[in-house]
């Protein structure tokens, strides 16, 4: 061993008493019910990994390990909210969460020429309703995803959407500002960091920046396609919820996930729970804001200064809102939820796998499905 090897050696161990860590593994929560495929396919890849990973069932009783029993996606999310606030994991996979608007997560594919890990933001959940500020967003937080699996300095592109010309100029002013950000550059003959759906499958960037919907597009294709559609059977799944201030990292798996792409989905996991994925979240946000990040999205809002002024109304007593509504387009979720408010009936935004729901009580779903019908919402 020469003196590098144990300069590092001696590096790793003084760490490792510093965070009293001495390979002590993970302990992720993961959901085994809701499966399209039926429960086994979660089941063989906690049995196949349950020497890397403390794991704790929420669903239905496995073998010998610690469950909590749930039934339907809102029991299981309220297991997972316990769960995470009592301590007893540091992440967890799931088929369905619903996300506050401003959490989204960041998926994760392998490129099929070389076999690159390329960072998907984001693929579930929204960052912001308006689709340019949500990807800049997007941007911050697949470089925390990045970053907290072991890329250091992550190159970033942007997909050829509406809207990518705008949100590369100001990744760009908010790196002039002093945010470190590296650019990847297209392999088309025009070059830029806006790239086209090649660039994605050769992996240039480390993080390909577009909007979740689109993003879902982009992981259901490259884990499918070799099922021919059927189930996802490579990759590491939908990723990490991450937002400014969110310290609850749910990764999303699929109802038509297969064994293999839950296992990429839980070593996924594991790593970023092992590059401490909040705390890089914490410090990368408050780079980013520091640099400017909430005058460019202001910015943003300007562009509507034209509109005519909201009437204002008296604001309804809190409720506990346990019905979702969907169908209601992301681009008018806050204006649904406003005349709701209006009309004296709570509501708070949320996002499921399908899309954005409005949440109400459920003695006023009825009456809230009306006003949202009559004013055209759904």
């Amino acid at each position: 061993m020469d003196r590098k090897q144990i300069a590092k050696s001696i590096e790793d161990l003084a760490l490792a008493i510093e965070n009293e860590d001495f390979g002590k593994k993970p302990t992720i929560a993961i959901s085994n019910t809701g499966s399209e495929l039926s429960s086994d396919v979660i089941n063989k890849a906690i049995d196949n990994l349950k020497d890397d990973v403390d794991f704790i069932i929420v669903g239905e009783n496995y073998k010998d390990f610690k469950t909590y029993n749930a039934c339907g996606d809102v029991e299981n999310a309220e297991v997972l909210e316990k769960l995470f606030e009592n301590k007893e994991i540091d992440a967890a996979i799931t088929l369905h969460y619903p996300f506050p608007i401003g959490v989204s997560t960041v998926g994760k594919i392998i490129t099929p020429a070389e076999g690159k890990e390329v960072f998907i933001a984001n693929t579930t959940g929204t960052s912001d309703v308006k689709r340019e500020k949500a990807m800049i967003l997007n941007a911050i937080d697949g470089i925390i995803a990045a970053k907290a699996n072991g890329i250091e300095n992550p190159k970033v592109g942007i997909l050829n959407v509406e809207g990518a010309r705008l949100v590369d100029k100001k990744l760009k002013e908010l790196k002039d500002n002093g945010f470190e950000i590296e650019f990847a550059e297209s392999k088309r003959a025009d070059k830029g960091s806006v790239l086209r759906g090649n660039d994605l499958v050769a992996g240039v960037c480390d993080v390909f920046v577009t909007d979740s919907l689109t993003g879902n597009i982009i992981i259901k294709v490259f884990s499918s396609f070799t099922s021919g559609g059927y189930y996802e059977t490579t990759g590491c799944g939908y990723g990490p919820s991450i937002g400014k201030d969110y310290d609850k990292p749910v990764f999303i798996i699929s109802r038509r996930s297969g064994t293999p792409l839950i296992e990429g989905a839980i070593k996924f996991a594991k790593k970023s729970v092992e590059g401490n994925i909040v705390e890089v979240s914490k410090k990368v946000y408050q780079q980013a804001e520091k640099a400017g990040l909430n005058d460019i999205l202001s910015s943003f809002d300007k562009q509507s200064a034209g509109k005519e002024e909201k009437k204002s109304f008296e604001m309804p007593d809190k409720e506990i809102v346990t019905a979702a509504i969907g169908g209601v387009d992301i681009l008018e979720i806050e204006d649904a939820i406003e005349s709701l408010l209006s009309s004296g009936i709570y509501a708070e935004s949320a996002m499921g796998c399908t899309g954005p729901v409005v949440m109400v009580n459920e003695n006023n779903e009825d009456k809230a499905k009306s006003i949202l019908g009559e004013k055209g919402y759904i």
